[in-house]
């Protein structure tokens, strides 16, 4: 029986646990922080709870746009209320997770992992360490070791996380009353989701963005919708302003920037990046190498330059999504136990950004496209034009598709709509598996709904009918 020990128990940790159980090895996961990781405690699981809280507050402000209202026109929001269920929720879900691997017979051991400096012979022996004082309380050998330590929020020395005024994104679940005014620092996907999540529940959010538009990883057509939506709200943007320091106040915060504004609010909120959990591990016992970010080294499948050797997840720097955590975690195991895998493919990998609406994008996108790296016909259908959107009262977003000039084959796509993570999915699906607009166009989905649009889309494509 082949003996794994898999450090960590996030996503790329407890999935892989599952995958190598199944198959009939002897699996045991270290985790320090509780079951889920911190995916499921305090980073993507609260932060969606706190989204959805704030697009229900979003459905009751938007009612009258349907001829439905309150008679008193307020959303009361219950603040310690809506972190106290979201802390509840996530706790919830930890628990499912870890009654699933017993199910399975994984062993959860609690404690972080760290290679021993001595090593035997075709195996592993990787110290246990209690996550209080750090000292070891057990040591398993494995002839196979994967490495699924996440990430942690990064800090400036300027602007350390305090838990009162100056907030990381795993602090603001603390908070019992809504800030006066958040000043969220940086406009990436982390900071762009809290910026609309915090200002549709109608908190007054000044969002300090270093480019000229925020998300300036995405789509620039998406980008723009969701900053027309966050200023329409009442949301204000500082462009190109990079944030020197935060210092605070007797009664909030004073956000200094490198050209010498500044920017006054109650709290600030740090979201400029993470770094990835790799310095404890004692990985030059064992002579596994970093890239030059700082991330561990890995190969198509998830194997690191040691051959018994693996890391899946936040800690690679592979596109730093629970989805793709999961299945770098499978790919693993897969490989490690012998059977059939194919690699991870990045371009067949769907993406979300949270925000109000949502984005959610696939394969090729606007850069490759327009600057002719990546020969495509495309189309863009606004939301507006959709039946169910109308029915609905959603004005703002829009579906665009790409496919080959000559085939047809659908290479990517772009969805702005409210669950646009549900709507990507036939874009997925075509990417994935090589289908055409043609495919699209004639399989018959239901009218109205705002899947429908991704049909119309592919209708026009197969009609070499563009629309840009």
């Amino acid at each position: 029986m082949t003996r794994i020990v898999i450090v960590g128990g996030g996503p790329a940790g407890y999935e892989s646990a599952l995958v190598a159980a199944q198959l009939g090895a002897e699996v045991t996961v270290l985790d320090g922080d509780g079951v889920g990781g911190s995916c499921v405690l305090t980073d993507c699981v609260p932060s969606k709870t706190l989204i959805a809280t704030s697009d229900r507050v979003t459905a009751l402000r938007d009612a009258p746009r349907v001829g439905v209202g309150t008679a008193a026109g307020e959303v009361a929001v219950d603040f310690a209320a809506v972190n106290k269920r979201i802390k509840l929720l996530a706790q919830q879900q930890s628990d499912d997770i870890a009654a699933r691997l017993a199910h399975e017979g994984v062993a959860v051991l609690r404690g972080h992992g760290r290679f021993a400096v001595e090593q035997p012979p075709r195996a592993h022996r990787v110290e246990v360490l209690d996550p209080a004082s750090g000292a070891v309380v057990d040591i398993v050998e494995a002839d196979v070791v994967l490495l699924a330590t996440g990430g942690t929020p990064r800090t400036m020395p300027t602007a350390v996380p305090d838990g009162e005024r100056i907030l990381s994104w795993r602090d603001v679940y603390d908070l019992e009353r809504a800030p006066e005014h958040l000043v969220v620092i940086g406009s990436g996907v982390t900071g762009a989701e809290f910026a609309s999540g915090y200002s549709e529940l109608g908190v007054p959010v000044t969002l300090v963005s270093s480019r000229d538009h925020v998300l300036p990883g995405e789509d620039p057509d998406a980008a723009r919708v969701i900053e027309d939506v966050f200023t329409s709200r009442g949301g204000t943007l500082v462009r190109r302003a990079r944030a020197a320091a935060v210092r605070r106040t007797d009664d909030g915060v004073v956000v200094e920037l490198v050209d010498g504004r500044t920017v006054i609010g109650s709290h600030t909120l740090m979201c400029v990046g993470s770094v990835p959990n790799v310095d404890a591990l004692g990985l030059e016992h064992v002579g596994v190498r970093l890239t030059d970010r700082g991330y561990i080294g890995v190969d198509r499948v998830s194997r690191t330059n040691v051959p018994s050797i693996y890391a899946a997840g936040d800690c690679t720097g592979v596109l730093l999504l629970a989805s793709v955590a999961g299945m770098q975690g499978r790919i693993a195991m897969w490989h490690a136990l012998g059977e059939a895998v194919a690699p991870l493919r990045r371009k067949t990998v769907a993406a979300n950004v949270f925000t109000h609406p949502e984005i959610a994008t696939v394969g090729v996108g606007y850069d490759a496209v327009s600057s002719g790296a990546v020969p495509a016909r495309q189309v863009t259908l606004p939301l507006a034009t959709n039946a169910r959107a109308k029915m609905q009262g959603h004005v703002d977003g829009f579906v665009k598709m790409y496919c080959r000039p000559a085939t047809g084959a659908v290479i990517g796509g772009v969805v702005v709509a409210p669950d646009a993570s549900e709507l990507i999915y036939p874009i997925a699906l075509a990417v994935q598996r090589g289908l055409t607009v043609n495919d699209l166009a004639g399989t018959i989905g239901v009218y109205p709904s705002l899947a429908g649009s991704v049909a119309e889309a592919a209708r026009r494509l197969m009609l070499h009918d563009d629309l840009d």
